[in-house]
């Protein structure tokens, strides 16, 4: 590691990217009802900051001393939001206790959709990434992807393609906002063929550092589980490299050495980084959302780092 590619590029600041609904704008009815099952009165709550999202997500900690995290979202003034837990609830229900996940303790599904998830005393990762704790959440996506291959029986989800093949209208934007882009044509095609990403693994697609908690012994739990599809059992460490990457690893020396992707065709890497790079050339450049004001810079850093990591690999730099 030779320090940060993007030392030019603005990273968001770490865990602190979201604008939340905070314990107190919970309605009293809602935060009764969260006691209710906590089984004690909240006296202090965190609001977690990471992510880019405004729905409520805090650790509370209650009069009889113990600690409960907790999200909640309206389904009606955040019904996307709703929607996102409610899948989430969903899919925490089905994993494998092998999973290194937060367990689901309980839901609710009414004027809120609300859920408790096993406290996790831990950290995110440093960024830049420290080898150390690069290779401890590399050693559990591997892990991760032997568990769920093949993935839950009865858990119904969409495909790589099918969730990730809308993605190319990133390079139609490409080739209006920016045609003099180097390579463009080659990287189109090489998006095209994001077919080829198929596999028959519980791929979680979200893995990133502030989807992932450290706790002092070094166990590595896996945040977040709304998006998960059916496909390569490779592509979470691959995305979880582009930010390896950009802080300045040595990100395919790392891909040579892992059993899981040592043996992967380098092309269809370049497939994945391809599509990825593509949608986020287009999603910098939306209108910011009120949720978090970090939403566009952190994909700005994405799209910057996965472009500069595919043109490495494909000697156009």
């Amino acid at each position: 590691m030779s320090g940060p590619r993007l030392a030019g590029v603005k990273l968001p600041p770490a865990g602190k990217t979201a604008r939340r609904v905070e314990w107190d704008m919970l309605p009293p009815p809602m935060r009764d009802k969260i006691e209710a099952r906590l089984c004690s009165k909240v006296v202090s709550a965190a609001t977690a900051t990471g992510g880019f999202t405004p729905g409520f997500a805090a650790v509370l900690t209650c009069a009889d001393g113990s600690r409960h995290f907790v999200k909640a979202a309206s389904n009606v003034a955040q019904k996307i939001f709703a929607d996102s837990y409610r899948e989430e609830i969903r899919k925490l229900g089905a994993l494998p206790a092998a999973v290194p996940a937060a367990r689901l303790l309980w839901s609710l599904d009414e004027d809120w959709v609300a859920l408790e998830l096993e406290y996790v005393d831990g950290r995110l990762p440093s960024r830049p990434w420290k080898p150390a704790d690069l290779e401890a959440c590399l050693d559990t996506l591997e892990t991760v992807a032997t568990v769920l291959t093949p993935p839950p029986a009865g858990l119904e989800l969409d495909t790589f393609a099918e969730e990730f093949g809308p993605f190319l209208t990133g390079w139609d934007y490409v080739r209006s906002a920016l045609p003099d882009l180097p390579h463009l044509a080659e990287a189109a095609a090489l998006a095209a063929r994001f077919g080829e990403l198929g596999g028959s693994t519980l791929v979680h697609t979200d893995i990133r550092d502030d989807n992932l908690l450290i706790t002092d012994t070094g166990r590595v739990s896996i945040c977040d589980w709304n998006w998960p599809v059916v496909g390569a059992g490779w592509i979470d460490t691959v995305c979880l490299l582009i930010q390896a990457y950009g802080d300045g690893h040595d990100a395919d020396a790392i891909l040579a050495s892992r059993p899981l992707t040592r043996k992967v065709d380098g092309d269809l890497i370049d497939v994945l980084l391809a599509l990825l790079a593509g949608f986020f050339f287009r999603q910098r450049d939306e209108p910011g959302p009120n949720s978090s004001p970090y939403l566009r810079m952190h994909q700005n850093w994405y799209a910057e780092a996965t472009w500069a990591w595919l043109a490495e690999r494909r000697g156009w730099a």
